[in-house]
């Protein structure tokens, strides 16, 4: 009698499990079931829980859930992103920024991961930081060309500055992006930042192809026909033929 009693409580213990280890996995797609997940058995839902916490207005809660759904998870980005809000909205910008450079450095891939470190970058102060996650953004087919516009002031916007100069170099490492660069850099950039970044990329040895630098340069001449002529005078040494001959002096 007594093993039987034991066995059925073993089958109920069984069935109980499995049911809060279903909750979990379900609470991925359906968020509302994460409060429904005991606390010792959250690992999907602990996701849930922790960014409903980093969207409240409970900063200490947010510190608490968050470092919580890292000791589970430890390796998606996103987890590291929460949590760098969590310590950035309690007043730890310094372990905030650390926190969300190891996020982009294992999360290049992940836009949330990318603008999130852009930003904390950014009133960090670090420009170069802040242009390495532009160029991760820019570098996404998926990134909306509204968020570049936007960010591109901050990060580029200082007329040969840090941050155009830390562009510059990874725009004449990259030659397999110089077409995405020309192609979506003329429009999304500030016209006299793009302009100036690609002047000196071309000065410092890119070898951009003539006639995408040639739709580029036009594309450029339709927003701001001064930062135009500016370029043009750089385009002159690879791509002569570009050159209007009424661009050099007499």
């Amino acid at each position: 009698m007594i093993g039987r009693i034991f066995w059925l409580t073993g089958l109920v213990a069984v069935a109980l499990l499995t049911i809060v280890l279903q909750l979990d996995f379900m609470s991925r797609r359906a968020p509302g079931l994460a409060d429904f997940v005991p606390g010792p058995f959250r690992n999907h839902a602990q996701t849930q829980i922790a960014r409903n916490a980093v969207q409240g207005n409970e900063a200490a809660l947010a510190l608490a859930e968050a470092p919580r759904l890292v000791r589970r998870r430890p390796l998606p980005s996103q987890n590291l992103t929460l949590l760098a809000i969590a310590q950035a909205k309690a007043g730890k910008a310094g372990r905030a920024a650390r926190t969300i450079q190891i996020a982009g450095q294992r999360g290049w891939r992940d836009p949330i991961a990318q603008e999130d470190a852009l930003r904390l970058a950014l009133e960090a102060g670090d420009q170069p930081e802040a242009a390495r996650r532009y160029a991760a953004l820019f570098l996404r087919a998926g990134t909306p060309d509204r968020l570049l516009v936007e960010l591109g002031p901050r990060v580029l916007g200082a007329p040969g500055g840090i941050g155009q100069a830390t562009m510059v170099a990874i725009v004449v490492g990259g030659e397999r992006w110089h077409r995405t660069f020309l192609q979506r850099g003329a429009k999304v950039m500030l016209p006299l930042a793009f302009s100036e970044i690609t002047a000196m990329s071309l000065l410092d040895g890119a070898a951009f192809d003539c006639g995408q630098l040639g739709q580029a340069m036009k594309t450029l001449s339709q927003r701001d026909s001064d930062a135009d002529g500016r370029l043009s005078m750089a385009a002159a040494g690879r791509c002569p033929q570009l050159v209007p001959e009424s661009t050099f002096p007499l």
